[in-house]
């Protein structure tokens, strides 16, 4: 019999009372793992689905040979590179070229009916929705399955060291002449990525939306400016240049219609970033070089790049960076590094003109030692193109059409894909859906998934796409495999013959991180991108079908893995965000700062803002004069907004007419600013987004589609003939003792016949996580309380592994904890850790009020967990896990705490970090 591990209240150990001293409140806590069912909706319980099958990862071996990303003859490889691929020649092109249609305002319009050349297929829709093919789809030794990436972005990159130690790194390789460092601009916007209108159209995690829609037509209307009249011939080009080579270009969308960033942009455009062959392997990312000659082949705009190639000029790059940091702007900064640059390769989008003044940031990488040559000769083979479209009429721009259409959501996205002309999306099934007397949801069934990793692999990249969802789902990595319907295959359809798309959305940083790791012990592996796309064929192949594709499997796939110009591959990988305080002001100290200003306070408000400029290091001159403006900010806009939070999508509205009031008191107040005051009215014009979604969200706010959040209500059964593990990553002084002990009283243990065992780590000689596997060996369906602080990765890989060789579960209880940025503990927490520890006497662990150094110890477990916020250390567990319970440790009315207590924790973290630095980390034993 199962039974839910949930209930309706749960052990209250410590809380905080008023005056800030602990108070202990008992409670039955025998129910905490058994009770059945009970409301779903208790905050403290989280539950997600998990799984129930496992599939073996196949261990493909990736031996593709490695070739240079360009030959010695840098001329002839980058024209070859360009132009050798199949593009169509102009007699080709299609005979009849649709102009962009002109613009119209559509209130009536029924969107369903959206353009003339959407494929009319009811029947195959009724294949679809009515006759419950994927249900009926049974995987057997016929099936195969083809995955095919249709978009996709960088892998995230995770710096491990220090920014120092980058930094340092960096001007070690080039010195060396091993390397040379890149920097371009980052502007402010949103990932944008484009692979024709039959790949698609896509934002970071969700497609088919208006996050899309405003890419579609600003990409189009830049084709317009560029071309000119010829504008509709080379957008029929591109798209099926990109189609027929399997290409993607990925974009910064920098736009003021969906909502504030750093800096409300004067005009609406995008920057291309990354283009990508997709080919039938691992992506294959082009070089900046690359990526500069396939833009003025087509007039898609560019980046401003610098390149340092001397110890010289990259040393000068740092120091230009640390001295403009604090108070840069776009002039100041750019004017700097085309002083300090070996080669300055202005972009073709202006960001002073486009955006502003405000600049975001800059990113720098370690490329090729070779990359200033291919440069300079991309320079010389490709002139900047010249500006056909200026003076014409364009017809009405974004932000018009934007406020001519603002009853709905879908109506914004009709009237922009109508706008932006058939030669440029011809058919708008990635919004819609196709042509029928119903409405058909574009969500599919989760058991595609499933299938798709039981089906037999059609090809090499089919093969390392199963391997890497085999492991996300095995590891519990916190991401979500989300399907859609591919109405682009709608035609294609059968009973034997099914078509979807895959969208890999990676909720948490944690799970980069992890997945790094796994890559360390699995070379083979492909990376893990951010923005990941795949169509999916589920299909049954006949004999001579099948014979032919174990005959193609036989030979080595080409998985256009490209050399490194001969970097290691740790510094291949060597890259650094350099952000603007400017910046950094408007979006993490005010934009960022609004929920905890409106809900917990000006001092709560404080505390954040001046723990934000410490993680940073600003300087202490420029903390006085932030602290100062910030104050005022608080009370200038809670005093406007009164209880009402103000949005964070328009907060410049609200922000730099402040700010410009504030800048103009003083030049002091100008400098500390930056360039203020924003004549951009946004909410004229803003993009109606409906249910609050953001280009991360899901296609549909359906009612079977379950929201990703860790607070999500799942119902999770523990069978009552398995084992269970109750784990505690926490820190000492978090009260596991004090519950396993009471868990061993409770009358009736457990509410059933299962032995309950607690093992407490300070009584166990030898590796306790050994002790408690052969413990699960031994009973393997009792319940073990596992008495010892389990905070890393390394501990909970153990105990997932004794789990699946033991059949059992594992419940991981932790102390609630608002946490800091960085850390899934607050200093209330600690401080509350801390005091009890400090009441201890007679401790087995010699951790109590005798102990000579109790707080550094504290200090190493607090900094065991430090890289994770709350929310990722939440979702890894859960991932991992499936379930997590918390404890109650602080009284939501509490005080604040002490200011004393606050320094002084605050002085002994800064103490360990420096001793940290100059000894390095104390190697705790957690076995």
């Amino acid at each position: 019999m199962k039974q839910r591990i949930l209930c309706s209240r749960i052990f209250t150990l410590p809380f905080y009372s008023t005056n800030f001293i602990p108070v202990r409140a008992s409670i039955s806590i025998a129910r905490l793992f058994t009770l059945p069912s009970l409301s779903l909706s208790h905050p403290n319980i989280i539950m997600p689905q998990r799984g129930q099958q496992k599939c073996k990862a196949e261990a493909d071996t990736d031996k593709a040979a490695s070739s240079s990303s360009m030959p010695s003859a840098v001329a002839e490889a980058v024209t070859n590179r360009i132009g050798g691929l199949s593009i169509i020649a102009e007699n080709e092109v299609h005979k009849t070229i649709s102009k962009p249609k002109s613009y119209q305002t559509i209130a009536n319009a029924d969107v369903e009916n959206v353009s003339e050349t959407t494929p009319k297929s009811s029947a195959s829709l009724s294949k679809i929705f009515k006759g419950n093919l994927l249900e009926n789809f049974t995987v057997d030794d016929s099936t195969y399955s083809l995955a095919q990436i249709r978009a996709t972005f960088y892998p995230k990159f995770e710096n491990e060291k220090s920014d120092q130690e980058i930094r340092a790194r960096m001007i070690e390789v080039v010195s060396k002449g091993l390397g040379t460092l890149e920097v371009t601009l980052k502007h402010s916007g949103s990932l944008f990525m484009y692979a024709g209108h039959e790949g698609g159209a896509y934002a970071k995690n969700s497609f088919g939306n208006v996050y899309t829609a405003v890419g579609v037509f600003v990409l189009g209307r830049m084709f317009q400016e560029a071309w000119g009249t010829a504008a509709g011939k080379k957008q029929v080009e591109f798209n099926d240049f990109l189609e027929i080579n399997r290409m993607c270009i990925s974009m910064e969308l920098v736009t003021a219609v969906l909502g504030d960033h750093g800096q409300r942009p004067r005009e609406d455009y995008v920057v291309v970033t990354a283009v990508t062959e997709l080919g039938n392997g691992k992506p294959k990312f082009y070089s900046t070089p690359e990526v500069i000659a396939f833009c003025r082949k087509w007039h898609l705009p560019t980046n401003h790049v610098w390149l340092f190639s001397t110890r010289k000029s990259v040393t000068s790059f740092f120091a230009a960076y640390d001295a403009l940091c604090e108070e840069g702007l776009a002039t100041t900064v750019c004017r700097a590094l085309d002083e300090v640059a070996d080669i300055s390769v202005p972009g073709s989008i202006d960001h002073i003109k486009v955006q502003g003044e405000i600049l975001e940031g800059l990113v720098a990488r370690i490329v090729g030692h070779e990359s200033s040559k291919h440069m300079e000769e991309v320079l010389r083979e490709y002139p900047p193109p010249p500006v056909e479209g200026a003076g014409l009429d364009l017809g009405p721009s974004l932000r018009e059409i934007c406020a001519a259409n603002r009853s709905d959501e879908k109506q914004q996205i009709k009237a922009l894909l109508q706008s932006v002309g058939s030669s440029f999306c011809p058919n708008f099934s990635d919004w819609f859906g196709v042509e029928s007397g119903e409405s058909h949801s574009k969500n599919a069934d989760r058991s595609v998934v499933s299938k798709f990793l039981q089906a037999h692999p059609s090809d090499f990249s089919t093969t390392k796409l199963q391997e890497m969802i085999r492991l996300m789902r095995e590891r519990r990595l916190p991401a979500a495999f989300k399907c859609y319907h591919n109405f682009h295959k709608i035609g294609s359809v059968s009973v034997d013959n099914l078509f979807y798309k895959l969208v890999i959305h990676v909720h948490s940083d944690s799970a980069f991180r992890r997945y790094q790791k796994e890559m360390r012990y699995n070379p083979g592996l492909w990376p893990l991108y951010r923005g990941f796309f795949v169509d999916i064929n589920l299909f049954k192949a006949n004999k001579e079908r099948a014979a032919e594709i174990a005959k193609n499997n036989n030979i080595d796939g080409n998985v256009n893995d490209r050399a490194k110009d001969g970097l290691a591959d740790d510094d291949a990988n060597l890259m650094i965000k350099l952000k603007f305080l400017t910046y950094k002001l408007r979006t993490f100290l005010i934009r960022n700062g609004l929920s905890t200003l409106f809900k917990d306070g000006p001092s709560a408000y404080k505390a954040y803002y001046l723990r934000q400029m410490k993680i940073w290091g600003t300087s202490a001159g420029k903390q006085q004069e932030l602290s100062k403006m910030l104050d005022e900010w608080a009370v200038y806009i809670r005093r406007k907004c009164g209880k009402k939070q103000l949005s964070s999508s328009i907060y410049l509205t609200e922000a730099e007419s402040f700010l410009e009031q504030y800048a103009s008191r003083s030049p002091e107040n100008q400098v500390l600013i930056g360039s203020a005051g924003s004549f951009v009215r946004a909410e004229d014009f803003m993009a109606i987004i409906e249910g609050g979604r953001d280009e991360e969200g899901d296609l549909e706010m359906d009612k079977e589609v379950v929201s990703p959040s860790p607070i999500s209500s799942f119902k999770e059964t523990v069978q009552k003939d398995k084992g269970l593990i109750v784990l505690f990553p926490g820190i000492p002084g978090c009260a596991k003792s004090a519950l396993c002990k009471e868990l061993l009283n409770a009358p009736g243990g457990l509410g059933d016949d299962r032995p309950v065992h607690s093992l407490m780590g300070d009584l166990i000689k030898g590796k306790y996580w050994q002790k408690i596997a052969d413990e699960r060996r031994k009973k393997p369906y009792s319940v073990i309380l596992a008495d010892k602080n389990a905070p890393n990765e390394e501990v909970w890989r153990q105990i997932e592994g004794m789990c699946r060789s033991t059949q059992a579960s594992a419940v991981p209880v932790i102390p609630d904890s608002e946490g800091t940025d960085s850390n899934p503990f607050s200093l209330d927490a600690l401080a509350v850790f801390m005091f009890r520890v400090l009441q201890r006497v007679n401790h087995p662990g010699n951790l109590d009020k005798s102990s000579p150094n109790a707080g550094f110890v504290l200090l190493m477990f607090y900094h065991l967990y430090d890289g994770k916020n709350r929310t990722e250390f939440e979702s890894e567990l859960i991932e991992r896990f499936g379930s997590l319970v918390k404890m109650p440790l602080l009284r939501p009315d509490r005080s604040s705490l002490p200011d004393p207590v606050r320094l002084i924790l605050e002085e002994g973290i800064n103490l360990y970090r420096l001793h940290t630095d100059a000894h390095g980390r104390f190697h705790l034993s957690l076995q």
